[in-house]
């Protein structure tokens, strides 16, 4: 296929590769410029969505949050200008599920296909091509798409019509957070008592308490790696959208709120960047107590 992609940061870059490599004729764009690397493995350098429309019949969008999408889709020189009747538009991004539904039926008036299709696994998932896709649209869009989700994903499942693939993003971004939040505490406890953090983690990889959070994340708060492979400020955006969901629905999410404000204190000293596992950093200050030493 003629594929465009528009956002080549941390995710980006090796979804669009992955696509080049599976042999796809690829159109880029970024506002921070086209990363050469791309261009050399036959990547097709643009400067505005409106020449990557143009030039593709299936445009993807991978970007940091709502309004970043809506002004690649519909501002000036952008995605909607360089449509014609046929194209399909796969927002890959983690926006807000009813801006998503706004933006599908923008797409749709103009006689082209929309699917929002977010993506769980991070930075060492995109790079495998191993991520989730969790897609919201048309049976038949979703089939058209498929052969491109499988080269960037493993587990890639059609939830239902539009918004649904972002629903289901949310709920995964809360689930991760209560999660991290959880190893965390736990860590920090077996680390209060004496234990080995390390080898607690250990013998819990093997239990019911056992969870991909607890493996990479554990790991990642044992040897304080927090170089971000998904960063804390992308992951307060996320979790923005839930509450904001949920007071729209009357709906109480307390845990998904401490989650936040456990974020919000990182991001108060100096945090926004590092990665969302950090959040053992909050709890460490409360705690008086660090799971283990120095920084690595």
């Amino acid at each position: 296929m003629k594929v465009g992609f528009i956002g080549l940061g941390i995710m980006g870059r090796p979804m669009a590769g992955h696509l080049i490599a599976g042999g796809h004729e690829v159109h880029l764009m970024s506002r921070s410029g086209v990363p050469q690397e791309l261009v050399d493995a036959g990547g097709i350098p643009h400067t505005t969505p409106r020449e990557v429309a143009a030039a593709a019949e299936v445009i993807i969008t991978m970007l940091p949050d709502t309004p970043d999408v809506e002004k690649v889709l519909f501002g000036e020189n952008g995605v909607a200008e360089g449509l014609t009747a046929g194209k399909l538009v796969i927002d890959m991004s983690s926006i807000a599920p009813l801006a998503t539904k706004e933006f599908a039926a923008r797409i749709g008036a103009l006689g082209c296909g929309y699917l929002d299709a977010p993506v769980s696994g991070g930075e060492v998932g995109a790079k495998a091509g191993t991520l989730t896709i969790m897609v919201g649209g048309s049976e038949e869009a979703f089939a058209r798409a498929k052969p491109l989700f499988e080269l960037m994903g493993k587990n890639i499942t059609l939830i239902g019509p539009n918004g649904d693939g972002q629903t289901a993003k949310v709920a995964n971004q809360i689930i991760v957070a209560l999660t991290i939040e959880a190893v965390a505490e736990g860590l920090l406890f077996a680390a209060r008592a004496g234990a080995d953090p390390a080898k607690v983690r250990e013998a819990l990889m093997g239990g019911f308490a056992g969870s991909k959070i607890l493996e990479v994340h554990g790991l990642r708060m044992i040897e304080r790696t927090f170089e971000p492979g998904f960063r804390i400020e992308l992951h307060q955006k996320d979790l923005g959208l839930a509450l904001d969901g949920a007071r729209q629905m009357g709906l109480s999410l307390p845990n998904t709120a401490t989650a936040q404000e456990l974020f919000n204190a990182c991001r108060a000293h100096g945090g926004a960047g590092w990665d969302h596992s950090a959040m053992v950093r909050a709890l460490e200050f409360l705690a008086g107590t660090r799971v283990a030493g120095e920084e690595g």
